[in-house]
């Protein structure tokens, strides 16, 4: 069955209080629980990102930065976005889908 990255895009405030980032991670885990067997990696968060070119280097991830991943299986893009429509993420940023592709050894 095909594997997909979910790339957690920050585009929104974080939450302001620590009650509201408790009430988050909640329905994060919440989210977690109910997708478990989906979830290959449950991923991480990631820290501030550099963006490489051909130009250099930027300090920052861009306007849309990458704070986070999760791989999951799923039959079908369809059906990973379906998952990634249910991520509570949302509340704070867009994901990201994309499917992973096997190379030839």
């Amino acid at each position: 069955m095909p594997e997909f990255v979910f790339a957690y895009h920050m585009t929104k405030p974080p939450p302001a209080t620590p009650e509201e980032g408790a009430a988050l991670m909640a329905k994060w885990q919440a989210w977690v629980a109910d997708n478990t067997a989906a979830l290959t990696n449950p991923g991480s968060p990631v820290g501030m990102s550099k963006t490489v070119s051909d130009d250099g280097v930027a300090d920052d991830g861009g306007p849309n930065p990458l704070c986070g991943y999760s791989v999951v299986t799923a039959g079908d893009i369809d059906a990973a976005i379906a998952i990634a429509q249910s991520c509570p993420h949302l509340e704070i940023g867009t994901i990201e889908v994309a499917e992973i592709m096997e190379m030839p050894g």
